[in-house]
Parts: C-alpha cells; sequence; structure tokens
C-alpha cells in the first residue's frame, strides 16, 4: 500500500472550484454535481446485485468497479432523493476517473476535507465521502 498523499489533477480541480466558493455557495455547488452523476447503464441493470453498498452511509449507495484497460471505472447507485451523496459520488467518479486500481489506492483518504463543506453540512454526512473512497479503495484493491 503506498503513503496516501496523493492527489489526482481532476481531484484537484474540483478541491480548487470549491475553495473560490463560500458558505451555501458550496452546498449549492455540491447538489449541481449531484446533478451530473449519471444513473447506471442499462448494462448493468441485470448485475445491481454484485455491487458493493456502502452501509456506512445514511443513504443507500452502492458501487460497482470494472477494468477498462489500465484504469479502473466506477458506477454509483445513489437515490436522487439524497443530493449530498450523489455530490459526493459525482466528486468520486470525476476525480478518480482515468486511474490505475494503485493509483487510487494511493489517493489521500481524507482529501474531502480540503473542500471545505464541513462549515455547510454535518460531520456525519462528510465522513460519508470518506466511506464511499474506502469502498472505491477497496474495489480497486481486489482489481490489482
Amino acid at each position: 500500500m503506498s503513503d496516501t498523499t496523493f492527489i489526482p489533477q481532476p481531484l484537484e480541480e474540483i478541491i480548487e472550484d470549491f475553495e473560490f466558493l463560500e458558505g451555501q455557495e458550496k452546498l449549492m455547488h455540491l447538489l449541481e454535481l449531484s446533478e451530473r452523476l449519471e444513473d447506471l447503464p442499462e448494462r448493468l441493470l441485470s448485475i445491481r446485485d454484485k455491487f458493493e453498498q456502502v452501509h456506512e452511509c445514511m443513504s443507500p449507495v452502492f458501487i460497482y468497479a470494472e477494468m477498462n484497460g489500465e484504469i479502473i471505472e466506477y458506477f454509483f447507485d445513489i437515490p436522487r432523493e439524497a443530493p449530498t451523496v450523489r455530490g459526493f459520488g459525482m466528486i468520486l467518479s470525476q476525480g478518480l476517473t482515468g486511474l490505475t486500481p494503485a493509483e487510487v489506492l494511493s489517493v489521500h483518504p481524507e482529501f474531502y476535507l480540503n473542500i471545505g463543506l464541513k462549515e455547510v453540512i454535518s460531520g456525519q454526512r462528510l465522513n460519508g465521502m470518506g466511506a464511499i473512497l474506502r469502498y472505491m479503495k477497496k474495489l480497486a484493491e481486489e482489481k490489482l
């Protein structure tokens, strides 16, 4: 396992976007991101029962990973009624797209604290992002 200090460029850009926002603007941006999280592709609906559930999240969050050449791709099933969590999913999807499993494993485990959301959402909700990242890392480890 690596030293977990890596923040990939796409994730760094997301963090920077949030740094320019203040207070409720951060929450609004997170909700906007939630709208951009794609629904499951139809080809994955038949294997939905094989998705990992992130039990630490208050909302039902399911993640599936598959390899596309050398990179890992993640697919999320998060209800639209949980826009904050969908926003987390979008941040992680966008921020980790194009990485190898080894790179995913090296992502800093608490990068999300740099986004500045702790001023607008509860710590328990913010911990959900950490839980989602841990599950994504677990799936990446299985792909090594």
